[in-house]
């Protein structure tokens, strides 16, 4: 699989691209190792970039640390990872909830390749004047899952919605829980968000 051809195609095309993606029929592992670390390193050098050598200004004070720079990154990267597989998992347990195909792997992809936009996205955050841009890539992430789900997990029409709505709240839900309790780790006394 060529990372930059599937990356574009799922943020132009994306109601083509599912269907391709689920005759691949890859391992949850394969979608990570082939596809996920590496597009998870675009938000993670740019909020090192970002926060560690460019820095940021609050109340006309500049800030910028190489340490810091490198917690935010590394809070990033795991965040991304780990957020997948739990989003994943969730979205397997509802699965049959929603009269949807339980299946780990498929359900991986599914939210490995929706997090494309945020990682693409997340080059953004390395000004933190555009990180706006980067949240927006984010919703539009929210979109690639919506048009995955019925291919991925063949959901009903009736049901989608509704799966939907249960999935979306639990991945931003796995998003503010991951990044609260990484940055607790990584950025112990932060105040802010970290990915």
């Amino acid at each position: 699989m060529d990372i930059i051809e599937r990356a574009k195609q799922i943020l132009i095309s994306p109601k083509t691209e599912w269907p391709v993606i689920k005759t691949e029929n890859d391992s949850h592992l394969k979608v990570l190792t082939s596809y996920l670390l590496w597009l998870a390193l675009i938000p993670a050098v740019a909020a090192f970039i970002g926060y560690g050598l460019i820095g940021y200004n609050i109340m006309g004070v500049h800030i910028h640390s190489a340490e810091f720079g490198l917690r935010q990154a590394v809070v990033s990267y795991i965040g991304i990872i780990g957020g997948c597989y739990i989003t994943a998992a969730v979205i397997t347990l509802l699965a049959e909830s929603f009269g949807a195909k339980k299946d780990f792997n498929r359900a991986f992809q599914l939210v490995a390749y929706a997090y494309t936009a945020s990682c693409i996205g997340g080059i953004f955050n390395i000004y933190h004047s555009l990180t706006i841009i980067a949240t927006l890539c984010g919703i539009y992430s929210l979109y690639l899952l919506y048009t995955g789900l019925e291919p991925m997990t063949e959901v009903t029409p009736e049901k989608k919605a509704s799966y939907f709505i249960v999935s979306m709240l639990c991945m931003i839900a796995v998003y503010f829980v991951v990044g609260l309790i990484l940055a607790a780790i990584f950025l112990p006394g932060y105040q802010g968000f970290a990915y």
